[in-house]
Order: structure tokens, then sequence, then C-alpha cells
């Protein structure tokens, strides 16, 4: 069908069509053009045929014959497009002539006939709209006999094209994805449906399958997800359907949970190990310095000989000077040389005699030739005591 907006073959054909539609009323019709009632809508499917029945009778015949010797008829086949309203011929019978530009348009029955109906072969979605049947009826003499016409809406049908799949986020354990489905051609508009493959065969229905848009949402995902999922998408005259495969994975999201798992099990035990070897080390700095050790060097002791301890009164040992302190080098014997006498008191140990002296108070032993000094004896750590001097019976003085 050729389309012509705005030339002068359309305005032509608008005249015709409107001059056409005036001579067909009821009063002035000497025929009449019949369609069947149930057929004045038709559906049809893309790539397929369809037959736009329409005949003519004359006025007061009850049933349709064959057309009468006479008859001189005129056939035109209109179509207007029902989005832009451009009108267009289709296919014209006249003066015994058949003629068309839409090389998949025919008539049905050879002319001449009563039974004017159309053939549309290979339906394109574009072929929907209204098809216009006109029929003039003239004699041998060229005398207009009657006119009449009949219009009929044609509605051409498409399956859904194959749709194509797709997965919409990232398929680990726990997340969240969405798997779509969409065809780029149908009418009317397809709905879908989604559905697991087998051995795990599952249909899927609302609210996580969305019909009208082709969606499945599939949340909290796990291993025992993973498989083939297959989306059909169907309307009245067909079906089509794609699928895509769904592969839950255990990383890298889990994966990092779990370093991050073993990570702080790792840091907690770090931890405590640095609190253990701090607390250890605290109580070693508690003990006492001179705690004896394996390898230490034991320090050097000055001799104590037999006898030499200096035992005060009460029997307990005040101070211990070294013999060699109290001795004095050897010689000749001085006066004031100390000799060992008897104490009052019981002693094991016995005391060293100390000089006599002249007054009641007792006097300090001063260091003879060879002696330690009082000062190096209290670095020594010994403690001076005074011991009363003592009478030759033995008595305190």
């Amino acid at each position: 069908m050729i389309s012509l907006p705005g030339s002068p073959a359309t305005s032509l054909l608008r005249v015709l069509f409107l001059g056409l539609t005036t001579l067909a009323s009821p009063s002035r019709a000497q025929l009449e053009v019949h369609v069947s009632g149930s057929l004045t809508k038709l559906q049809a499917v893309e790539g397929a045929e369809v037959v736009l029945s329409a005949w003519y009778s004359l006025h007061g015949e009850l049933s349709p014959t064959k057309p009468k010797p006479w008859e001189v008829p005129t056939v035109m086949w209109f179509f207007l497009e029902g989005k832009d309203k451009n009108m267009s011929q289709v296919l014209v019978y006249m003066n015994q002539v058949t003629a068309t530009d839409e090389p998949r348009a025919s008539l049905v029955y050879s002319m001449p006939s009563r039974n004017v109906s159309l053939r549309l072969r290979n339906l394109r979605e574009k072929d929907s709209g209204s098809y216009f049947c006109f029929v003039t009826l003239q004699d041998n003499q060229g005398t207009v006999k009657g006119q009449s016409s009949k219009h009929l809406e044609l509605s051409v049908l498409v399956p859904p094209a194959p749709p194509s799949c797709h997965l919409r986020g990232v398929a680990h354990v726990g997340t969240n994805v969405t798997l779509s489905c969409q065809s780029p051609r149908s009418k009317p508009a397809a709905q879908y449906q989604w559905e697991r493959s087998p051995p795990s065969s599952q249909v899927f229905f609302a609210p996580v399958l969305d019909a009208i848009h082709g969606s499945l949402s599939l949340k909290n995902l796990s291993t025992s997800m993973s498989g083939v999922y297959i989306c059909k998408a169907h309307n009245e005259v067909g079906s089509a359907q794609c699928n895509v495969t769904l592969t839950v994975s255990t990383g890298p999201r889990a994966t990092v949970v779990a370093g991050a798992v073993v990570g702080t099990m790792v840091g907690l035990g770090l931890l405590a190990g640095l609190v253990l070897l701090y607390q250890r080390r605290g109580k070693a700095l508690e003990e006492p310095a001179n705690d004896i050790k394996e390898d230490a060097i034991a320090p050097r002791t000055l001799p104590w000989p037999k006898g030499s301890d200096t035992i005060s009164k009460n029997g307990t040992l005040s101070s211990v000077t070294s013999a060699r302190a109290l001795r004095p080098p050897q010689g000749p014997s001085r006066l004031g040389a100390l000799t060992p006498t008897p104490s009052l008191s019981s002693q094991v140990l016995p005391s060293p005699r100390l000089p006599r002296t002249d007054g009641a108070h007792p006097q300090p032993i001063p260091p003879g030739p060879g002696g330690v000094s009082s000062s190096a004896l209290s670095r020594m750590g010994a403690v001076p005591v005074m011991v009363p001097a003592q009478s030759q019976a033995g008595s305190l003085v």
C-alpha cells in the first residue's frame, strides 16, 4: 500500500471517499455492500494472511446471485492508517482490469463477481487500520445503477520476539540480584513468567515476580540457588523464551568476611599474649635484687678465726670484727695488747680482754700499728660496742 499524504492524489481519494459515502445512503442506494457482522473487526497474526470478506447485492434481492450480464462493477479498496490517518489505495478493479500497488493484495474471486473480498498476504504490523470497500455498479451504457461501501477494522497481532535475559547484581552468598527479561516486540504487550529448570524445578509468582516488566527478585542468595533460570514471554498469539545461568559464589564478599573474622581472632590472640608477657615481666621486677642465680659469682668473705668474735654482755653478737684488725702485728708484746679474759656472763665464745684504764669510763681502743681504723670498720658494716672494763678481781669498773 502506498501512502500519499498531502498529494493531489490523496485529495482526490478523499473527495471520492466522501462522495461514495454520500451516494451509499440507504435512500438512494440501488445496491448494498455486505460484510459479515462477526467479521467487521478482524485480528490476524503477523506473517499470516487474512481475507476481508465483502459482497454486494441489488436492492430487493433476497439472496446473493451471480452478476447479471449487464452489470459492470467497479471495485476499490482503500486503507486508512490508524495513527497518521493517511489514506492509500490498495486495489482497484475497473473496466475488467485489476490494478494494485501492493503485491501482497489481491481479490479472492475472479471478476466479474459479486464477491469482492480482499486477500492480504504476509501481514505486517503496519497493516493494522481501517479498510474501506467501495462498489459502483453501471450498466452497458455507462449508467450508474448504484453505489455502496463498507469498512472493516484489522488488527495485526505480533507474537513476542525472542527476549533477552540479564542478571543485575553480583551473585555472592548473602547478596540480592534481579533477573530481567524483555521482549523488543510484542502486540499486545507480552506477559512474563520465570521458572527454574530441572533438576531443581521451580515456578515463581508475585511478589518476587513482576509479570508485566519481566523481573525476578532473588534475595539472600545461597549456593543452592545456583542453576538455569528460564524466562517465557507470551501473549495470545505466541511465545518466546530466553535463559540465564545463575552461579552463586562464596567470594569475594564471603572471603572478606572470613578474613576479617580470622584477622580479629589473630589480633585478640596477640593482644592476650602481650598482656601475659607484661604480667610476667612485672613479677620478675618485684623479686629481690639479691636473688642468687646459678651463674652468679659468690662475694668475697673475710676469714673469721675461732674465738675472735666479740660478744655483748647479754650474750648476743653485737659486732664482728676481723681478728686481723684486733690482733697486733707480729713482734714484741706491747702494753695494751688485747688478751681474752673470762666474762661475767657465761658465754660460749670468750671475749677479748681490754686494757685497764685509770678513769671510770671505758676508753676507745686506738688502732695499733697495722690495724684497721674505726672508719674502715664502719664501712665494713661493724657496729661499735662499748665493753665495760674489768678489774683484776673480775669486777666491772
